[in-house]
């Protein structure tokens, strides 16, 4: 007879199904994955970079970029690695550990991305609404901790999450229909009363949902008042260049949290939420620095400037040496 102690579990590893039932796609998704988890590696890396690089970066909207970006790095290496292997491996186990360690890690990014766009909207509502005292009311020390502020939240609320998880027991079956340990997944294996770990669950992600967003639309409301005002045209479109980049983020990111929160959790629905969470977790971290650059006249103008240096002293170390 299975025990059923309150950290009592049978079963050590689980089985991720990932995309199993296609197999004919499994070469082909592996490819795509790989070359946006290339691209995502290479544009965040990118961003930390130019913004370090560059002295006209040495901005809060920018050192807050270059957190979104590392942000970005982690919590799409937690998730597209394991993924990858799901897709080439025949053992597609992992460890209960490994499991939980994964869902720990990827909550707490997400959380704290949650916020840091939230942090990057009132930075913004700064900017726009008082500029004269952008460099005051925004300073080093402000940022530092608005910064620590949003990772030490994410941590705690996943570490929260993630004891709900592990006072459950799991005496099998262990297989996970998804390719990696997603919430609700997890839960499903569970053969004790998942209610507490469910309403903490849901306690945690309405209030941050519901915070950093009411963050995020009082900040632009009052921006958008702000350039309703402005007299000159010029000054509008600047004030709203500003904010675009962000907009377009915050949109996509919220944008599939809502939409995976009124799926219901049911197997008709669950190829949905495969492939939602794979636009959720490995298309924006490549998408983010897409839109941050693109957008961004400072941002090209200095990757323009690094390729040109280095086109220069190229063509000036072949002439050295005919």
């Amino acid at each position: 007879m299975v025990r059923t102690d309150r950290n009592q579990s049978s079963v050590t590893r689980f089985i991720l199904l990932g995309f199993s039932d296609y197999p004919h796609l499994q070469a082909a998704l592996f490819l795509v994955f790989l070359v946006v988890y290339t691209i995502t590696l290479v544009g965040n890396l990118g961003i930390i970079l130019v913004v370090r690089i560059n002295p006209k970066l040495q901005t809060p909207m920018y050192f807050f970029l270059r957190h979104l970006s590392f942000l970005d790095i982690c919590y799409s290496t937690v998730f597209t690695p394991k993924l990858l292997e799901t897709l080439v491996m025949e053992d597609r186990s992992i460890s209960f550990k490994a499991c939980m360690v994964q869902f720990y890690f990827v909550c707490a990014f997400v959380i704290t991305e949650m916020f840091m766009l939230a942090v990057m909207a009132y930075d913004r509502f700064v900017a726009v609404c008082n500029p004269l005292l952008y460099t005051v009311a925004m300073s080093r020390k402000l940022c530092a901790l608005l910064v620590a502020g949003t990772y030490t939240w994410g941590g705690l609320c996943s570490l929260t999450i993630t004891y709900s998880l592990l006072t459950l027991t799991y005496c099998g079956p262990n297989i996970i229909n998804h390719f990696s340990c997603e919430y609700s997944a997890v839960l499903s294996l569970s053969c004790s009363d998942p209610s507490f770990s469910q309403i903490v669950c849901f306690v945690i992600s309405t209030f941050n949902e519901t915070t950093s967003l009411l963050i995020i639309l009082t900040s632009y409301v009052f921006i958008v008042v702000t350039i309703v005002k402005m007299p000159s045209t010029g000054g509008l479109r600047k004030a709203f260049s500003t904010c675009a980049s962000h907009l377009t983020a915050i949109t996509i990111f919220h944008g599939i949290i809502l939409l995976l929160y009124c799926v219901p959790n049911s197997k008709s629905s669950w190829l949905f939420i495969k492939v939602a969470t794979v636009f959720f977790t490995v298309m924006i971290p490549m998408l983010n620095p897409l839109i941050y650059s693109l957008r961004n006249k400072d941002v090209k103008d200095t990757v323009r400037n690094v390729i040109n240096s280095k086109l220069l002293s190229q063509s000036m170390q072949s002439r050295h040496r005919h």
